[in-house]
């Protein structure tokens, strides 16, 4: 059996990324197919793959902002040539589900339908530079994009979503149902260890929507110390407004980011997000979760609701605890409830073990299985 892999790009080691090294695993013969890799960015299980990229990758300035040619992604896409295939499996959150079957199953493993297409809009552009023409043209761009996402959804046979939250989204603006198979995340290597700390962590991409100045906003009220692993082009804006006791470490490598997560007294999710692959690893470190009750993070993570004048409403065994407005007022009374709470580390440990990379990879392998035997399909996996 011939089969391809499809991949937005490959520019470093995210939540997508991890999904395809699985992947990678279960098909070891498979074609890579992918808009822009970046050689040395991403595994070595997945470097070792052959890796066919488009003409973006040829384009001048496609090394450092391959989004600038966003309006020429469906075109790149649909250039690969998928007619030797007998089965495609793409990982999208962009246009990987609108590759061009002629034979064979697709499967698409979609982290989301495109966000700043459909729901995220001003999140992603309401900054951009150029003005009322900028905002004209870019709302011309959606608008293609949206007609696009549409017109190839007959290209994929069974869709799959990484939460209910991402089920819930594209039966919202596909009309399809899909099924749910959460992602895999690394509970043999994220593990319980070593001493405790006061300071609190946050792990994450700097950019608008994750909402790290919010989380730095409300530090500084509650001067606590705060450690930020990652980067991103909010950085600086971040640090001009972070006091004193907010350190930003850029990205570690892993063994550095699992002791950040076994000293820390918990991480901090302030975004809106498909899944979320962070808290669980926090978990799995035996490490509990404040975090904004919205979206994926609530399949994740079981948590205790904390309104801001710091009433708590706990069901069952808890693993973090969820804040209800995007606000640093709300966020500093969840971490002052968070604070009177005790939690049980090896409920922490046993509640990420369900989202292990074997977990992951069983269902996968079954539900690709019954596509390519014709089977009937259930709505969700779990």
């Amino acid at each position: 059996m011939k089969v391809a892999l499809v991949q937005d790009w490959l520019t470093g080691m995210r939540g997508g990324e991890k999904c395809l090294e699985v992947l990678c695993e279960m098909y070891p013969d498979a074609d890579i197919f992918t808009l822009v890799h970046h050689a040395g960015s991403v595994s070595p299980t997945i470097e070792r793959m052959p890796i066919r990229t488009s003409f973006i990758q040829l384009l001048p300035g496609s090394r450092r902002r391959h989004q600038i040619y966003l309006p020429l992604f469906p075109m790149a896409i649909e250039r690969f040539d998928f007619s030797g295939y007998d089965l495609i499996v793409s990982t999208s959150h962009c246009v990987a589900k609108g590759a061009r079957r002629n034979r064979g199953v697709h499967v698409c493993y979609c982290h989301t339908p495109m966000r700043y297409v459909w729901e995220f809009f001003d999140e992603y552009f309401a900054d951009a530079p150029g003005g009322a023409l900028s905002q004209a043209f870019l709302r011309a761009v959606v608008a293609y994009l949206r007609r696009w996402d549409l017109r190839t959804l007959d290209r994929v046979d069974h869709f799959v979503a990484n939460s209910e939250n991402v089920a819930g989204r594209i039966r919202k603006h596909y009309g399809r149902e899909a099924e749910v198979i959460y992602p895999p995340v690394e509970t043999d290597f994220f593990t319980p260890g070593g001493d405790r700390e006061e300071f609190y962590l946050v792990v994450s991409a700097l950019v608008p929507y994750k909402r790290v100045d919010l989380i730095v906003d409300a530090f500084r009220h509650l001067r606590r110390p705060l450690v930020v692993v990652g980067k991103g082009p909010e950085e600086r804006s971040l640090r001009d407004r972070a006091p004193d006791w907010v350190s930003f470490e850029g990205w570690v490598d892993p063994e550095a980011l699992r002791e950040y997560y076994r000293r820390c007294r918990a991480l901090v999710f302030a975004g809106l997000e498909d899944f979320g692959i962070g808290p669980v690893e926090a978990q799995a470190c035996g490490t509990p979760v404040v975090a904004y009750g919205q979206g994926g993070v609530l399949e994740s993570v079981r948590g205790s609701w904390v309104g801001e004048g710091g009433e708590e409403n706990q069901e069952g065994t808890a693993t973090g605890v969820f804040f209800v407005e995007q606000t640093p007022a709300a966020l500093a009374a969840a971490v002052r409830s968070f604070e009177r709470m005790e939690f049980d580390r090896d409920a922490l440990r046993s509640h990420a073990l369900g989202f292990s990379r074997e977990k992951y990879r069983a269902r996968m392998t079954e539900a690709i299985r019954r596509q390519l035997e014709g089977e009937a399909t259930p709505e969700t996996l779990l």
